[in-house]
């Protein structure tokens, strides 16, 4: 399958899903968790690979369709 034809309900459920996800990690490893510097290793690991995949959506997106 082919995620250049998604839809935009389904480009509205992964960036959901997605946004959903980065929060948890931030809330249980990201920045102000753990010893000194892993939490903010960690936080901007994530945060980067939060970018990344948003961009994916977004740009792998039909946004004019109204499919899944």
């Amino acid at each position: 399958m082919d995620d250049r034809d998604a839809g935009c309900l389904s480009g509205i459920l992964k960036l959901a899903f997605l946004t959903w996800i980065f929060d948890w990690l931030q809330d249980n490893f990201g920045f102000g968790k753990g010893c000194s510097i892993s939490g903010c290793g960690c936080g901007f690991i994530f945060l980067c690979l939060f970018l990344i995949f948003a961009c994916s959506i977004l740009f792998g997106t039909d946004w004019t369709a109204i499919r899944f």
